[in-house]
């Protein structure tokens, strides 16, 4: 029987990577994001290979999670992987200049929406007594940069989560594990920089950055350890990145 993976963020980056890279290796899959169009797309696309369904809703709207996810196909009902890949970073000021709209954003992306969608899914894999949670991090995760606060802040509280539902559900047999990736080349600095193409252009130039399919090449080799075993925190970077600060670039 084909297992069902719920991808959230999956309309672009290491959502969408991941997502045909599961589509390839038989995966069932829900996938869900804010972009109607990109997800049609998507589904278009990947329904040669896989079933899938696709969900449209914002992770910081719980109601609109809570509707989606009561609503699910007898056949997608049961979900084996939940990839909690959904995240946003919004501006780079040092703490005296942020903006509270872009502070409320990446806590309510980051943390709240990630709890949201795992409350979710959460007791489907209890009552399985089995299922597999990967969260997906940042080095952000594990260190502070300059002007990074509130970013790094949202995503140390995503390591702490991850240890804590590794904790709470290991009762259940549900295995639970991030993945943090360093610097990926993927829409994320646009993000961060509002949209401006040259700014985020230059973040990735002189070295070879991290691609959103490395890091779904990672999930899957994550998912599809025999069951006993469980990577349990994960941290990569590209060869020439050694910290979040620290990149070898060519001159």
């Amino acid at each position: 029987m084909k297992k069902t993976a719920l991808i959230t963020g999956a309309t672009s980056g290491i959502g969408l990577a991941t997502a045909k890279r599961l589509a390839h290796e038989g995966y069932q899959l829900i996938l869900c994001g804010r972009r109607i169009e990109r997800l049609e797309q998507l589904q278009n696309e990947l329904s040669i290979q896989t079933k899938v369904h696709t969900l449209c809703f914002d992770v910081r709207e719980k109601s609109a999670i809570e509707k989606c996810m009561t609503s699910l196909p007898v056949e997608f009902s049961t979900i084996d992987v939940l990839i909690n890949n959904a995240g946003n970073a919004h501006g780079l000021d040092p703490i005296e200049n942020g903006s509270i709209v872009d502070w409320d954003a990446m806590i309510d992306i980051n943390v709240k929406g990630l709890l949201y969608v795992s409350k979710a899914i959460i007791p489907k894999m209890v009552d399985q007594k089995s299922g597999h949670i990967i969260n997906i991090g940042s080095t952000a995760a594990k260190e502070v940069y300059p002007n990074g606060n509130v970013y790094c802040a949202s995503k140390h509280a995503v390591d702490a989560l991850n240890h804590g539902m590794r904790i709470d559900l290991n009762q259940y047999g549900i295995r639970v594990g991030a993945i943090h990736p360093g610097m990926v080349e993927t829409e994320f600095s646009e993000v961060r920089f509002k949209g401006d193409k040259n700014r985020a252009s230059n973040v990735y130039k002189g070295f070879k950055p991290l691609e959103a399919d490395d890091i779904a090449d990672i999930i899957h080799f994550v998912i599809s350890r025999p069951y006993h075993v469980n990577i349990a925190d994960l941290m990569v970077m590209s060869t020439a990145q050694a910290s979040s600060t620290i990149v070898r670039k060519n001159n």
